[in-house]
């Protein structure tokens, strides 16, 4: 069984960015760590602002190369962005927002996604499932109340992954606080 995990909302910073909004020279400080190694939830949050309204959104560390907004369908409806469903990094077509700091704001053209549902592995799991990296598979998850299966699913291989599941806030809510799945 492969852990399955729900992705709250979130935003991914550049060191560019993180200058704008925090100011020159910001260290992020971290909470708490996440399944994927070297990841972790900051004490930091953002505003990200839409067209209808905003919302404070709590920053994942490290920094990366590009400025990402990460928010399920429902938050995009309700904050008025555009969230095409994509990989998490591929942000060519990503929804345009702005991000408002204690320090400053930025105007992004292309940074708001809503996160393909994904499975996180080594290649040693790729190995063990009979998978390989960018490959589309089903899922099945059982809860108590909602059985469902999930098609669509990439795998993402690198070595320095944790297995999981990662599946975002309506996807987890569907399916009832499943906690396992497998690929069928």
């Amino acid at each position: 069984m492969i852990v399955l995990e729900t992705s709250a909302r979130h935003v991914h910073v550049s060191r560019k960015d993180l200058d704008i909004l925090f100011g020159e020279g910001y260290k992020l400080t971290k909470r708490n760590d996440l399944s994927q190694p070297g990841q972790y939830a900051c004490e930091e949050k953002v505003e990200v602002i839409g067209e209808r309204s905003s919302a404070k959104l709590s920053i994942l560390g490290p920094e990366r190369k590009e400025t990402q907004v990460e928010i399920s369908l429902t938050d995009a409806r309700a904050l008025g962005l555009k969230a095409p469903v994509r990989e998490s990094g591929v942000l060519d077509d990503a929804g345009p927002c702005t991000i408002k700091g204690p320090k400053g704001e930025i105007k992004c053209d292309h940074a708001v996604i809503c996160a393909k549902r994904h499975i996180h592995m080594t290649e040693a799991d790729a190995k063990e499932y009979n998978v390989k990296n960018g490959q589309i598979v089903k899922v099945e998850v059982n809860s108590p109340d909602r059985k469902l299966i999930f098609d669509d699913v990439v795998i993402r291989v690198r070595d320095d992954y944790a297995l999981a599941m990662h599946i975002d806030t309506d996807e987890s809510n569907a399916c009832v606080g499943a906690k396992e799945a497998k690929i069928v």
